[in-house]
């Protein structure tokens, strides 16, 4: 409770930004939403307040925003398991203020040796399956969090684990999204032993919201971690553990394969729009389709359009999917692209891609240039007195991942492998030991200072499978092109491009809208079952920071 104590009292709010963005009409009065929170020293933004108090409190001792995001990812392995933990993978993008400079880390894991396209085939499959143990990839996400810290960090891996381990072992009131979401999931988690036998009361229901959830499994093995180090994953007694039930269910890795994981550092890539330069992960994720669609944009009247106007939401449901198109034709494992990166944002890529945006009529199916899917996710965000600032995601794919979990091990295992694809030939065809096509994609933004060079000005991300890269680019207008303060522009209403013409919309957006876009062709569907990402920013002040945080989850911004 003290650490609580401090992190409530430690929480500054306002409702301006005063020399970052534009003025701002004041809101309407509400006992309703948030205040962006401002801070002087440090700030943190997750997507559970036990996550954030951890992660603040690390801050308040003296640790770094490295420290901090892996103390706060552990916890969200166990207040928020079906979203995130060690048995799926993660990226960052940060900014290092000892360097002065934007690195990037991408710990996804690589199928398993012995997973083949004919050996699908050979099984019945003629699509990738979504669930089950043919999906599990090698975890990668802990290899990134002993990476970071080792490297960056003034903690040690045990010591960021604690409080998880603690929380874990004694346990944790369920907060109500979250409750709701686990709820959603009770079928599924019936279909495996260890994901009944973890995750369910009396394995039957889902905790409810204010229930008390231990997970004694999780924190043994966290603790088996703290003393031996993430090789006790990597080739140890867990992780022989984990293969070995793996194979018992018909998956395909291996202990070598778990030996042979190494996170990788890699160059992040990045485009100019509008006087500021926007950061995203190279492939294997889908960060490039975020830079793509705001390049397609850029020569657009979008303030002249109207936020949110019919003419506006068209321009941006288009240029998505050409960029989206490009995505499912060009980006997978690295090692196997058939073209770079850079060829997706040349200029005469996308001038012809923007030829292509019919601003009168929605398309049905758009092709890619010459030249997936739901996801649970969480993303978080930190920054500290010394200037570092890291966007982090973590995530299992889908609820649960695979579904799989080893009895008593504590975590479930992703099923990353889901989104491979079986066609021949393009760089995300299933193969053994590849990594996958990645929905997951940490944001970053700078700007440059009066000398020109490139300084740190917004680190923020928005978790949600394919909602990610249209989600990163909706928040970033309404921040750059109608300034909007944080806050409001996450909290500000969505649309969701699903497939072909079918878009969902927030019921912000409202009916005269929705009956502009319906006569240019779009299909407007229930939006009811539809997720529209969970945000959360921290923005560089002159002095301090100011973040927020995104309503549609349980979380919280907090800073000291």
């Amino acid at each position: 409770m003290r650490h609580h104590r401090l992190v409530m009292a430690a929480v500054i709010a306002a409702h301006t930004m005063a020399g970052s963005l534009k003025a701002q009409e004041p809101r309407e009065p509400s006992m309703a939403g948030r205040s962006t929170v401002y801070a002087p020293h440090g700030m943190i933004a997750t997507s559970q307040p036990l996550a954030t108090a951890a992660g603040l409190a690390v801050l308040q001792r003296g640790g770094n925003a490295f420290d901090a995001a892996i103390t706060a990812a552990a916890m969200l392995n166990v207040v928020e398991p079906h979203m995130t933990g060690i048995g799926g993978d993660m990226f960052a993008l940060f900014w290092s203020a000892r360097e002065r400079k934007l690195l990037a880390l991408n710990a996804s894991g690589r199928s398993g040796s012995e997973l083949t396209r004919q050996e699908l085939v050979r099984r019945g499959r003629i699509s990738m399956p979504q669930s089950g143990a043919e999906t599990i990839t090698v975890p990668g996400a802990l290899s990134g969090w002993a990476s970071l810290l080792q490297r960056y960090g003034t903690m040690s891996l045990a010591q960021a684990l604690a409080p998880a381990i603690r929380t874990a072992g004694e346990g944790f009131p369920v907060t109500p999204i979250i409750a709701a979401d686990w709820a959603a999931q009770v079928a599924d988690l019936q279909r495996d032993s260890g994901a009944r036998q973890t995750y369910l009361i009396d394995g039957s229901r889902s905790p409810r919201a204010g229930e008390w959830f231990r997970n004694p499994d999780l924190a043994a093995s966290f603790r088996t971690i703290a003393r031996q180090g993430p090789a006790a994953f990597y080739g140890g007694a867990l992780g022989q553990r984990i293969v070995n039930r793996v194979r018992e269910l018909g998956g395909f890795l291996t202990l070598e394969d778990l030996r042979n994981h190494r996170p990788m550092w890699v160059e992040p890539i990045s485009t100019d729009f509008m006087g500021f330069r926007v950061w995203e992960l190279p492939p294997n994720n889908q960060g490039i389709a975020v830079l793509e669609m705001l390049r397609i944009v850029e020569p657009f009247d979008l303030r002249g359009m109207g936020r949110n106007s019919a003419r506006y939401l068209h321009t941006l449901i288009e240029a998505k999917k050409l960029a989206y198109a490009d995505l499912a034709r060009y980006v997978g494992d690295p090692e196997h692209l058939t073209a770079p990166a850079t060829a997706l944002l040349a200029d005469e890529f996308i001038a012809r891609r923007r030829a292509q945006l019919d601003t009168t009529r929605a398309a049905e199916r758009v092709e890619a240039g010459e030249a997936r899917t739901h996801s649970e996710t969480i993303y978080l965000t930190v920054a500290d007195s010394a200037g570092n600032m890291i966007s982090f995601i973590n995530s299992q794919f889908d609820a649960f991942g695979s579904g799989v979990v080893v009895p008593g091990t504590g975590f479930s295992l992703q099923n990353r492998g889901a989104a491979f694809t079986m066609n021949e030939g393009l760089p995300n065809t299933v193969g053994p030991g590849k990594r996958p096509f990645h929905t997951l994609i940490p944001g970053f933004v700078t700007r440059p200072d009066a000398n020109g060079v490139q300084q740190p000005w917004l680190s923020f991300g928005l978790m949600g499978g394919a909602m990610q890269a249209q989600g990163h680019v909706q928040v970033l207008l309404d921040l750059i092109v109608f300034g909007m303060d944080l806050q409001p522009a996450i909290d500000a209403g969505r649309f969701r491009h699903l497939n072909g013409r079918r878009v969902a919309l927030e019921p912000a957006i409202g009916a005269e809208v929705r009956r502009q876009l319906a006569a240019m062709g779009h299909d407007i569907v229930d939006a009811s079952s539809v997720a529209f990402g969970g945000s959360q920013m921290i923005l560089r002040l002159p002095r301090g920071y100011a973040g927020a945080s995104d309503p549609r989850k349980d979380g919280m911004a907090a800073g000291h």
